[in-house]
């Protein structure tokens, strides 16, 4: 039998984002955590596209050509 490692770990969410995760975890009759965990496999590759915050610092230092 596998072993499922489970952590707590505290996250913030906008309240109004709260309250929705919390209606539609109500509306499955589904646990928060597990509403999170299921966006977070469906959003998963999806976020993986977005560049990361030292790839978008980086093209800022970049010089750019001069404007004519």
């Amino acid at each position: 039998m596998s072993q499922t490692d489970k952590r707590k770990q505290s996250l913030y969410f906008p309240e109004d984002m709260l309250k929705e995760i919390q209606d539609e975890a109500t509306r499955q009759d589904r646990s928060m955590s597990w509403i999170v965990q299921m966006a977070w496999k469906l959003a998963r590759s999806e976020i993986q596209r977005f560049p990361s915050v030292n790839a978008v610092i980086d093209a800022d230092d970049q010089p750019s050509a001069p404007k004519q």
